[in-house]
Order: structure tokens, then sequence, then C-alpha cells
């Protein structure tokens, strides 16, 4: 999701979103990926996916809430092996944020520490944070300074961001990101195509959603899972796959990498990662044999 100003969540707002909820986890092979929930986000379907009709959603109010708005969430992916651990994103951070017109409504975080504790993690503990792009919903607790603290929660990590996305940051800058892209420069390492940046994990760029957009492929046990960040916002999305968002760079190249990648989240074996897919982030692609197209996975 695009530019975004934060603004301090309410007491309320920090001891509902300190309480984890929704972790999800899933083995493959040597590998444990886990869902690390931050808080939530509600979007306007019409707006966030402006080839959707009115139809569209009444058809299937599973997706919305009582006020008409998609719901989504915000978080990040635990990879472990062994002892060791990587973080695929990182959240929005204890902040929320409305906005009156527009694709977003209303999006909180602050969740994230808890939900890693209740993993039997640490923030320390995170050795990388590899992230899919440079916006605020995913960058969160990279960039955010505890109370008496000297710097980020998760400043003591190398954070990994492709080669295309950084060159861009002068731009984030500009739209009014540069104290985030600050927070990150000194811990920035960029990454290639096809790079492994984990065990078993590898970087893949699909830019589109952003100049440098990367996904994270990650194999194990006879399994891959593809986290695909914001290529995808919504499971609606996997049934139609040329419904581009309202925060897309490139509408055109956003469109055509959708369809490929639902072709691969149809092969055997194979399980996508949607971060804003609510309660129903782990799920592959049936496409045109059932509706929704897109199955949870059980985790």
């Amino acid at each position: 999701m695009g530019e975004l100003a934060t603004e301090q969540a309410t007491a309320a707002d920090r001891d509902r979103l300190s309480r984890p909820s929704g972790i999800r986890s899933i083995r493959l092979g040597d590998l444990k990926v886990s869902y690390v929930p931050d808080g939530e986000v509600r979007l306007r379907p019409l707006a966030l996916l402006p080839d959707s009709t009115d139809a569209t959603w009444a058809a299937h109010p599973e997706y919305l809430d009582v006020t008409g708005h998609l719901v989504g969430s915000v978080g990040a992916l635990l990879v472990e092996h062994g002892e060791r651990a990587l973080l695929i994103d990182a959240g929005f951070g204890p902040g929320a944020y409305e906005a009156p017109e527009g694709p977003l409504g209303v999006i909180r975080g602050g969740g994230l520490p808890a939900a890693l504790a209740e993993l039997g993690r640490r923030p320390a503990d995170i050795e990388a944070v590899a992230f899919t792009h440079l916006h605020p919903d995913h960058l969160g607790w990279a960039c955010h300074t505890a109370p008496e603290a000297a710097g980020p929660v998760l400043g003591h990590a190398a954070y990994l961001l492709s080669e295309q996305e950084w060159a861009g940051r002068e731009q984030l800058a500009a739209e009014g990101m540069a104290e985030q892209v600050a927070a990150l420069a000194p811990r920035v390492r960029t990454v290639a195509d096809g790079e492994e940046v984990f065990p078993g994990v590898r970087v893949r760029i699909a830019p589109g959603h952003t100049v440098g957009h990367a996904e994270y492929v990650i194999t194990g046990g006879g399994r891959r899972l593809i986290a695909f960040g914001d290529a995808m916002h919504s499971p609606i999305q996997v049934d139609h796959p040329e419904w581009s968002s309202g925060f897309d760079h490139d509408l055109t190249a956003t469109a055509g990498h959708r369809r490929r990648l639902v072709a691969e989240l149809s092969e055997p074996g194979t399980i996508g990662f949607g971060v804003h897919f609510a309660d129903v982030v782990f799920g592959e692609a049936r496409p045109g044999r059932t509706a929704p197209a897109w199955h949870p996975v059980d985790a």
C-alpha cells in the first residue's frame, strides 16, 4: 500500500493489538513458517479494485465487515531454521491511520512483538528482515523506536531489499517517507533476483506494485511457499487476476504477473502467502474449478 502518515494508536488500540491472534504456522521440511499478525486494515472495495462492482461484493459478503469495508490483515512472515530466524516484512507498527478518501479506510498495527513472543521469539532473534517493498504497512517495526530504546525494534537486523526498490528511495523521501528511508539506510543490504537470503528462501523480483517489488519463494519438504507481498491484496483477485489495485504502480505489469502467479499457485505442492488476506493468509489457487478460487490451507 502507498504513502501513509502514522499517528500513535490510542491506549485501547494498543491494548487490543498487544494480544496476539491469528497466528498460523506451516512446516516445510526443516523450516517452520508462521504468520505474525500486527493489526488490521479496512479498505473501500471499489476504490481498492476499481474494476470490481457492487454486484461483485454482494456475491462475496464474507470478505466485508458490517460497514461494507474489505477486511484485511497487516503483519509479517517468520521463517525459522533451527535457531535462526528471518522475518519477511515488518508490519505497520504501533500506530493508526484513517483516510477520508481513497482506497484505504483505516489501518492499525501494534501486535507484532506480542505475536513473536507467542511464537517463542524476541525481536533480537531476527537476523534479517526481507522486505517485499517500501510501503509503510510493511516497514513499521523496522523504523519504529520503542520507548527507552536506542533505535528501531528490529534495528539490529540486516534489512534486505531488491536493488531496484532501494534505488527508488529518493522518490519515496520526496513523497513524505524521508524519516523511514533514513531509519532503514544504515542496515540495508540490496539483493538480486534469485539470491538465497536464508536457508530455503530465495528472492524473486516482480515489479508492478512498486518498481522493485519482491516475492520470496520458500522451499522445503518437497513443497514451496510463495510469499507474494502486495501482488494481490484480496483473495478475490485469485478469481480475477486482471483486477489491479488502486495502490499499484504499473497496472499492466501487475495484471500480467498476477496471471502467472495464480497459475503457479495452482501447481501441486505450492502454497501462497497473502499478507493482507485476513484469516486466510495461507492457501492454494484452484481457478476455473470452484469459486472462490482461493482455498485456505489448514495451519
